[in-house]
């Protein structure tokens, strides 16, 4: 049905904006497999942090460098490279550009392992991180505009439920199998190598699905279109786009809080008495309700309830409960930063498709754009770890990201202070071309 072509045009009118919920089902699918893959990739960066400590001998905040690394390449690539690969070539080259480099960077693993060298794995892990966050640039962008605008927040959770299913299997893999009878660090570190040996095998398979596979290409001349039709005006300058700007800062200061947690997870239960493996499984099953609450949001969106109350109900929820565990000690301590996690769960999404509503032909850059803001993970992860490292105390170096909540939290109030009419996610949408309507 949608030819594959080598360059776009993002001046031309194309039919992709308005797709049926029939035809965009299994492109979306199909982007949905991407989701999982960095999820996992994601669960197993937080495991690999501890392990890493113990393994290599370093400390909290030095461990922190393969967060840097990973989320590093985030704030790097959607602002260069990967958004012009995706202006200039689409979705679909967008993807195998971002399944190959990808392939590459679980490859580096295997001399980084054999090394023995901590540098090389942090090097490794950018790689990987410039291929998830292509990835990312194209997949977070089409889920938002591939379909029915109404299904935007709904289309965007549910793969974000299965990145999450991602990041609920990973840990669970890595201390029940992978470093499970580890004895020492070289058997620990060559697990660590036949796993990503295993990724880079799956991905590079994806390439040519993603090649034969048909994919619509939506324009920013599409997405222009349909913003006149919905609103009757020219959507201005991007540099007054300033929901979007609200939107970036709230994706990064969420995304570096919600690293953080995951990040020092483990020390902080087992600072709370728990062993090692019973940290792992409590982290387990964080993710678990994080994932399970995803699916949980996408429903409650689907019923009538505004993504915009979701949000600052869930971000406030956050902040309640990461206070409650800097300030308790032992199991209630690790019972709210479960709690924390849980209440993450629809933050991502929802910021994003709200961000991105009513920019029209910025669409595209306005999507690189929260994509770069994940790089948050690469800048409160190392607070946090500083401050844990300076006091020696996880509990009180939870109070990093307990703090970018708040700030986080800016957006929506902005989104259910501001009126309908002037706040472009939270009006009513209704389209001619069988698009449906949103409420935002």
């Amino acid at each position: 049905m949608w030819r594959r072509r080598i360059t776009i045009d993002d001046q031309a009118i194309t039919d992709g904006s308005g797709i049926t919920l029939k035809q965009s089902l299994f492109p979306n699918f199909l982007v949905t497999i991407l989701f999982f893959l960095w999820g996992f990739a994601y669960g197993l960066l937080d495991t690999l942090n501890s392990h890493f400590q113990d393994e290599l001998n370093i400390t909290a905040s030095m461990s922190s460098g393969l967060s840097a690394a990973y989320f590093g390449a985030y704030f790097l690539c959607p602002l260069t490279v990967s958004g012009w690969i995706l202006r200039r070539f689409g979705f679909r080259v967008t993807f195998m550009t971002g399944l190959c480099v990808m392939t590459i960077g679980c490859l580096l693993f295997w001399p980084s392992g054999v090394k023995a060298s901590f540098g090389g794995f942090c090097g490794s892990m950018f790689v990987v991180g410039a291929g998830l966050s292509t990835l990312e640039t194209g997949a977070d962008n089409f889920l938002a505009i591939c379909g029915p605008p109404r299904y935007s927040e709904i289309r965007l959770n549910l793969a974000q439920g299965i990145q999450g299913v991602g990041t609920f299997v990973a840990p669970l893999l890595a201390s029940r199998v992978f470093f499970a009878n580890t004895v020492d660090t070289q058997q620990g570190l060559k697990n660590v190598q036949w796993v990503y040996l295993g990724v880079a095998c799956f991905v590079a398979l994806l390439v040519p699905l993603f090649y034969i596979a048909p994919m619509p290409e939506v324009t920013d001349a599409d997405m222009g279109l349909q913003e006149r039709d919905i609103s009757e005006t020219d959507v201005g300058p991007f540099k007054k786009q300033y929901n979007l700007f609200l939107g970036v800062w709230s994706e990064f200061c969420y995304t570096g809080a919600q690293v953080a947690v995951a990040n020092y997870f483990i020390n902080f239960a087992e600072e709370a008495g728990y062993s090692a493996s019973k940290s792992s499984d409590l982290l387990a099953v964080g993710q678990g309700l994080y994932t399970f609450m995803r699916f949980v949001s996408s429903g409650l969106i689907t019923i009538g309830v505004k993504p915009r109350y979701i949000l600052a109900t869930y971000l406030g929820l956050c902040f309640i409960f990461g206070v409650a565990a800097t300030t308790t000690s032992g199991p209630t301590s690790v019972a709210m930063l479960i709690l924390v996690l849980c209440f993450e769960s629809a933050c991502f999404a929802t910021i994003f498709t709200l961000a991105l509503r009513g920019l029209g032909h910025h669409t595209k850059r306005g999507g690189s754009m929260l994509v770069a803001a994940i790089s948050g993970g690469a800048a409160i992860p190392p607070m946090t770890g500083a401050v844990a490292t300076h006091t020696g105390n996880f509990h009180k170096a939870m109070a990093i990201p307990t703090a970018f909540y708040v700030l986080a939290w800016i957006f929506p109030i902005y989104a259910n202070t501001t009126s309908s009419s002037s706040l472009p996610g939270t009006r009513v949408i209704k389209i001619e071309t069988g698009a449906g309507g949103v409420t935002g």
